[in-house]
Parts: C-alpha cells; sequence; structure tokens
C-alpha cells in the first residue's frame, strides 16, 4: 500500500509552514506563556483564516465538514512550529458539538471556532481539576459524568485577573493549567453528551498524535543541524557513530510514527487513533531525550529555543491519555480515560 499526500494536502502544509515560520512563533509561546495572548491570539486568526478550525466543524456551521487527514496534516504543522493555546481541545469542541442532539448548540458556537474568533477549551470525565488555557479561552465546556452525562459552559471572558491568578504551574510554560471557572450553566444531558464526548476524545487523541510528530520532527532536525556545527577533537560530533545511532533511532521511530498517524486518520477508528498517539508521542519522547543529550548543557537552559519542543513532547505524551491508557484502548479497553491537561511538572527527562 502506498499513502502520499496528494498535491493539495502537501501546499495546505506549505502554506501553514510559511505563515507560521514567519510569524516568529518561539516568540509567541514565549509571550503566551508569560500571560501575554495578544500575538497569540492574533496568530491565532491567521491560522483560522487558513481553515484550520474548520476542518472538524460541518459545512452547515461555517465549516468545510469532517477533513481528519487534513487536520493531521494541520497539526503536524503546529507542531513543528510549537503554537500555543488550546488548539487541540478547540478541535474537540468541534467534535463534540457536531455530534447528533446538538443542533442549537452548533448553531450558537461553532461560526465563531471555525472563524477563529471563538476560543474554546475543553475538560471531558477522568481530566483532573484543570482546563487548558482557561484564562485565555472565550468558552469553557466541560462533560460530566452526573445524571448519565451533562455538558456544562462558562461563556464571557470574566475577571481576566482573576483568572490569571488560577493559573498553576504546568512543566510546558505554554500549556497554561488553569482551576475552571465558577459557575456555568447545563447546556445538555443524556446518552448523547457521552457520545459526544467520546467522539471529541477520538479528535483529541489524533490532533494530539499529529502535534507530537510535528514537536518530534524538529527536535531532530534542529538536533541534526546543532551536531554538525558543534566540535570536538577537531570535528563535528556529528560524524561520532554513537551520535549517528541515536539520530538514526528518532529518525527511525518518528518515521515508523507518521503512516500510523495518517492511516488513524484514515480510518478514525478509537484504536487506531489510540495506536497513533502512542506511538508518535512515545517517538517525539525518545526524541527528545536524545535531542537533550546530544545538545549537553545548553539544552536545559529554558532562554535556548529547543527548550519550548522538549517541554511540549513531553506534555503531550500524557495529555489525552497516558501511554498506558492507550494501550488499554488498543487492548480492548475503550472509555474515556483522560483529558487535555497534563500533570507532568514533577517529571524531569531522565
Amino acid at each position: 500500500m502506498r499513502f502520499l499526500l496528494d498535491d493539495e494536502q502537501t501546499a495546505f502544509a506549505r502554506s501553514l509552514d510559511a505563515l507560521l515560520t514567519a510569524a516568529d512563533t518561539p516568540a509567541v509561546v514565549r509571550a503566551w506563556g508569560a500571560g501575554d495572548h495578544a500575538a497569540g491570539r492574533a496568530l491565532w486568526s491567521r491560522i483560522a483564516e487558513l481553515g484550520v478550525f474548520a476542518l472538524a466543524v460541518p459545512e452547515a456551521y461555517e465549516g468545510v465538514g469532517a477533513r481528519p487527514v487534513e487536520l493531521a496534516v494541520a497539526f503536524v504543522e503546529l507542531g513543528r512550529h510549537g503554537v500555543p493555546g488550546p488548539v487541540v481541545e478547540t478541535v474537540a469542541a468541534g467534535a463534540l458539538l457536531s455530534g447528533p442532539g446538538f443542533a442549537h448548540l452548533a448553531k450558537r458556537f461553532l461560526p465563531g471556532v471555525a472563524s477563529g474568533e471563538t476560543v474554546v477549551t475543553v475538560a471531558l470525565p477522568g481530566g483532573g481539576p484543570y482546563v487548558l488555557d482557561g484564562d485565555v479561552a472565550d468558552v469553557e465546556l466541560s462533560v460530566c459524568r452526573d445524571g448519565g452525562g451533562e455538558l456544562w459552559v462558562v461563556q464571557g471572558g470574566g475577571d481576566r485577573a482573576g483568572l490569571r491568578s488560577r493559573v498553576r504551574r504546568s512543566l510546558d510554560p505554554a500549556r497554561r493549567l488553569v482551576l475552571p471557572r465558577p459557575g456555568g450553566q447545563v447546556l445538555a444531558a443524556g446518552p448523547q453528551v457521552v457520545a459526544g464526548a467520546a467522539d471529541a476524545l477520538c479528535w483529541a487523541r489524533l490532533a494530539t498524535a499529529a502535534q507530537a510528530l510535528g514537536v518530534g520532527l524538529t527536535l531532530l532536525d534542529r538536533t541534526v543541524a546543532y551536531v554538525k556545527q558543534r566540535s570536538q577533537f577537531g570535528v563535528p560530533v556529528g560524524s561520532f557513530q554513537a551520535v549517528r545511532h541515536r539520530l538514526a533511532d528518532a529518525k527511525i521511530a518518528l518515521e515508523f510514527a507518521r503512516p500510523l498517524v495518517f492511516g488513524a486518520a484514515l480510518t478514525m477508528d478509537p484504536a487506531d487513533v489510540a495506536a497513533a498517539k502512542v506511538a508518535a508521542c512515545e517517538a517525539a519522547y525518545t526524541t527528545a531525550r536524545t535531542a537533550l543529550q546530544l545538545h549537553g548543557a545548553i539544552g536545559y537552559t529554558a532562554e535556548y529555543d529547543l527548550s519550548l519542543w522538549l517541554t511540549k513532547a513531553r506534555a503531550l505524551r500524557s495529555a489525552w491519555g497516558s501511554p498506558g491508557e492507550c494501550r488499554g484502548v488498543v487492548l480492548g479497553g475503550g472509555g474515556i480515560a483522560h483529558s487535555g491537561a497534563d500533570f507532568g511538572a514533577g517529571d524531569k527527562f531522565g
């Protein structure tokens, strides 16, 4: 079987790459992590103009319909450039509200999601006490199991200063964990909420897998460039066999993950998506460990741009389902196991 992106999908990836390269994304990421969202919101709007968020929104609500392969293409580029914000959560919201029984809610929220005017964050059962980037989101959706499944919403900017006080430290500074806002109202309840949450989880895992693949590709590219420049004993360290072996292992892991990600996008089977997430996130994490070791002491410094992708690789590994949870889905466990928040602030690259 031969699987390649077509010309339109390749052009889409190149357009995103050009946009994000020109945007000085590392500076945007650092500002976002510091709580300054202006540049990030501007970049968010430009990403939306290229149709990224419309890929999970039906045409009836100003989207382009469910296009998981194109979504994977887009999220590889978002990962390669380290784009901050609840991008995965916004896609999950689009999938959640596109389900049967949510027409009135889809009409209310999804046009803004597709256009980029509305930033949404989502929490699903099992995700712990935090929501991702809740201090910047215009809409905060949460699903709980009470009453057989309830969908809650908190809408509006509210007291931004008060929201910032609810931010908690994350392993990845650009992934801001926030205590949920008080208040809220029930939008829907019943089996359709549970079914919608399961569909949203599948889309979130696919987007996370593609994002992790992009993170790993950037870590590999930057490390290859670095070992070509750094010299020891009068020769580039990249000429050492041990260094080449480590980079080759990382390259192989990423290349094996790529077809799993795009294959899962074709089937959208929860087991396939879970397998793709394990493969992509483990490959990115392996590449991050290799990148850190081969960069040496400079790799530990927060001022060095490599750190933006190192921390993201570790955070994505547990976001929307740990490796163990996703393997359980592949083996038949299934179920909603984990939400988008990562709780790895104490984890380190060992």
